[in-house]
């Protein structure tokens, strides 16, 4: 009986070669984008379930207030670990990780056990930090050489299997031990354990790990500030596991009785007070408030996003399958009624008609699974670092293609073959069937102009979201972006290097001004700073989130930053005098900006002027309002260099670059010289909406190749069964435009319905995404209608190119059987 079947579907393709490449292609692109994207958000959602215990697996954040403003951070007072450790109870494991200051990479030397010199140098290694054993016993690392007591030792450190053979190759890793790196030329350690890595999605992915109590025994102590409570950077964080019995409740509780112990002032009142809080381990990849060094934030609106396009893609081909299949019963009419004669049940015709769609669907998935390799190239922007076609192995993947597989056959083939199956042999054996009954002709106008819908939807989309980027990079910011490039350099505390480059950079005859200082005007880094203003002896505390800046007065020059009112601040090498912007001005109450002037703010103990009021400028994104930003005069590690202009052609800008580079050699030969382009660094505003729009540019294509397969397939049908109408109207002089204008009519009419229900919905959609901007685009009306006539166009290019066949052949053709 199945060898039947098989032979009867494949009868069946054979004679509709046409329909059923239609069919394959719909379902092989709605097939293979559910498994990319299922792909994408299944590695995405899988970060760190594989922990035992994960539920009482906890970062330890802090929340902030200040006037009424919220601020989030995963940087802790230094401190904290070993008072939770020393002074608390209910804590099944406490893990502290300090990362190296100033940047996460680090150089690493291996030192050789022979002379005690530098065998080989890596630079930028990331993923190392101080930290104890209850870093490696939260997610279970496997030991494979030393004990968890060896990270007890100061001046010791462990390995990951990968990072081991990477410093010493094929070495066996017993004979590891007892060999030496040196971190940032002055901290030598020696390896005293190795562990296997963990070969999953986790927030535990450091892979070099040095004993937390070396702290103590250098100048690190200072550094990492470990006896101050009242301060704290993104290099200090804090994991934790809680006892079976103790409640996230009551450990918050008692996590914020110590800083209310050690630093009085955290906690003040209900507008100005510093909360710690426990975030889950599930929340750790996805929370973008609580950003932490070295971690990869994955975006669940976008996510859920993606999964919509992924369902929408999948709807389209089976939408076309179901459109096809009906359209083409009357053609199995008549085999159908033979079969009923002969004996055949409806049972039997339901099982031959979802194993047809069930052949259909395999071969789409096969054509799927040889198209995924080059949709992960294709869509590279959106791939996670880490997945790779290797992740069709994962159990879960293999167990979603069998379940996509079964329910796309299911849901293409379950109606159509009920309706083909449900004909009855009298009525079939007697002509009295067709195709055209009133339910089948309005179920395939529906599937239509749902599929309309749905690409209409997209178009609009992908137009307004196209808008709103280039509004947001094409808008005045305030400040001039172009041809300008920043670096920053090492740190130099007496600044004698910087004052020899910035020297050096300024007689190049391509650099037209140069600055050292703090961020950019805008930057993706925030400085807010709390401060004091004096106005009439009055002291004022702004109800705002004041960003920090600070530069030489070339620094105003470099981004063409204009004055509202007073002069520059004068050149020093300490902050001596303050701009501020329009925006702090107005957190005053001060209704003309030159009021400022001759006001002071309160800076480490000093009254210092305000001499200046800068004209307001964006600094972030247009998703944030402009912030009130005080900006001081003096030096910093980050270099502004405004390059001079160059001719389309020219390579000025490439050879200026590079005698920078050579002058910084000169100063830091054993620093990397990384530059960013202004107007670059501006564009990573918005990467997050930039793959948004490709993503859209990519669906929309996609959509509309779907919805005009399926389109042209019920043209073909239709052309096919009304080729004697056609040819009647061409004996009686209709010509070929007026019969494609006859058969094309109700078609656009159907894209057209599909125009009217998608404006109010997109509308709304693009609304509520615009309303993320504080500064946005229009919803334009021009957008709609380019959408609708474009798609309307296609239509009617599908269409046309379908029914002029049919207007044009000879209809003696169509009639001579009558």
């Amino acid at each position: 009986m199945f060898r039947n079947y098989l032979l009867t579907a494949i009868r069946t393709f054979r004679n509709n070669k046409a329909f059923s490449l239609i069919n394959i292609l719909g379902l092989a692109i709605g097939i293979t984008s559910a498994m990319v994207i299922f792909m994408i958000v299944y590695f995405e959602f899988s970060w760190d379930n594989f922990e035992k215990d994960r539920e009482r697996i906890y970062r330890v954040v802090i929340d902030a207030k200040f006037n009424g403003n919220e601020g989030h951070s995963t940087g802790l007072p230094a401190p904290l670990a070993n008072a939770v450790r020393n002074e608390l109870t209910g804590f099944d494991k406490v893990a502290p990780v300090m990362y190296f200051q100033g940047d996460s990479k680090v150089d690493v030397n291996i030192v050789s056990d022979s002379n005690n010199t530098t065998q080989n140098l890596i630079r930028k290694q990331d993923g190392i930090i101080f930290t104890t054993s209850d870093y490696l016993a939260i997610p279970a690392f496997k030991w494979l050489v030393g004990s968890p007591a060896v990270l007890n030792d100061p001046f010791s450190v462990v390995l990951t299997k990968s990072r081991a053979h990477q410093y010493f190759g094929k070495r066996e890793l017993v004979t590891i031990p007892g060999a030496r790196l040196t971190y940032s030329k002055d901290l030598t350690v020696k390896v005293a354990g190795i562990v296997d890595d963990l070969d999953e999605n986790t927030a535990f992915n450091c892979r070099e790990f040095i004993s937390y109590s070396t702290i103590a025994e250098t100048s690190l102590k200072e550094d990492f500030m470990m006896n101050v409570w009242n301060d704290w950077m993104a290099y200090s964080q804090l994991f934790i596991k809680l006892d079976k019995s103790n409640a996230v409740a009551k450990a918050e509780a008692a996590l914020n009785g110590l800083i209310k112990k050690y630093d009085p002032q955290a906690k003040r009142d209900a507008a100005n007070n510093l909360t710690l809080r426990l975030q889950p381990l599930d929340d750790i990849h996805f929370n973008a408030a609580y950003y932490g060094v070295g971690q990869r934030i994955a975006h669940k609106p976008t996510l859920y996003g993606l999964m919509a396009i992924g369902g929408f893609l999948l709807l389209l081909g089976c939408i076309n399958f179901i459109n096809l299949t009906t359209a083409q019963a009357t053609k199995r009419s008549k085999e159908i009624g033979i079969r009923k004669t002969m004996g055949g049940v409806r049972r039997q015709l339901v099982i031959q008609f979802l194993g047809e769609t069930f052949l259909l669907s395999l071969i789409a998935l096969i054509c799927g699974l040889l198209m995924i390799p080059g949709l992960l190239n294709t869509f590279e922007s959106f791939i996670p670092p880490g997945l790779t076609i290797a992740f069709l192995n994962k159990p879960g993947t293999i167990i979603f293609i069998l379940i996509l597989l079964a329910v796309v056959t299911l849901f293409s083939g379950s109606y159509p073959a009920m309706v083909l199956s449900g004909f009855k042999p009298v009525l079939v054996l007697k002509n009295q069937v067709t195709g055209g009954s009133t339910r089948s002709t309005w179920l395939r106008k529906s599937l239509t102009v749902s599929q309309f819908l749905i690409a209409q939807i997209f178009v609009i989309a992908t137009l307004m979201v196209g808008k709103q980027i280039r509004y947001s990079m094409d808008a005045d910011i305030g400040f001039n972006k172009e041809a300008v490039i920043n670096f920053r350099t090492p740190r130099d505390a007496k600044g004698t290097g910087a004052k020899k480059l910035i020297a050096g950079i300024r007689t190049l005859p391509g650099v037209q001004v140069a600055s050292t200082g703090f961020f950019a005007p805008a930057d993706m880094g925030v400085a807010f700073t709390n401060v004091t203003a004096v106005v009439d002896g009055k002291e004022i505390t702004p109800e705002a989130n004041i960003q920090l800046r600070w530069g030489t007065p070339e620094y105003l020059d470099v981004y063409q930053l204009k004055l509202a009112a007073g002069r520059v601040f004068a050149p020093s090498d300490t902050l001596r005098e303050f701009l501020v912007n329009e925006a702090f001005t107005k957190t005053l109450g001060f209704k003309k900006p030159e009021a400022a002037l001759n006001t002071y703010l309160k800076w480490n103990n000093r009254l210092v002027p305000i001499v200046g009021v800068l004209k307001d400028f964006h600094d972030q994104s247009m998703h944030a309002s402009i912030s009130p930003i005080i900006f001081g005069g003096q030096q910093g590690d980050i270099f502004h260099v405004r390059l001079k202009p160059k001719a389309a052609s020219s390579d000025a800008w490439i050879n200026t670059i590079a005698s920078i580079n050579k002058l910084y050699r000169e100063v830091y030969p054993e620093a990397d010289f990384d530059y960013i382009f202004m107007d670059d660094m501006i564009a990573r505003f918005y990467e997050r909406e930039t793959n948004t729009a490709k993503l859209l540019s990519w669906a929309t294509g996609l959509a509309i190749l779907i919805s005009c397969l399926g389109l042209a397939g019920l043209v073909i049908y239709t052309t096919n069964s009304r080729k004697k109408e056609i040819g009647i109207r061409k004996v009686l002089g209709a010509s070929v435009s007026a019969i494609i204008g006859t058969l094309s009519k109700d078609f656009l009419s159907l894209v057209l319905i599909a125009f009217v229900l998608a404006v109010p919905i997109t509308w709304w959609a693009v609304s509520a995404w615009l309303n993320n901007f504080s500064y946005r685009t229009e919803m334009s009306w021009w957008v709609f209608a380019a959408g609708g006539a474009g798609l309307l166009v296609l239509a009617f290019i599908t269409i046309a190119s379908q029914t002029l066949r049919a207007a044009r052949q000879n209809p003696v053709e169509s009639l001579r059987t009558e």
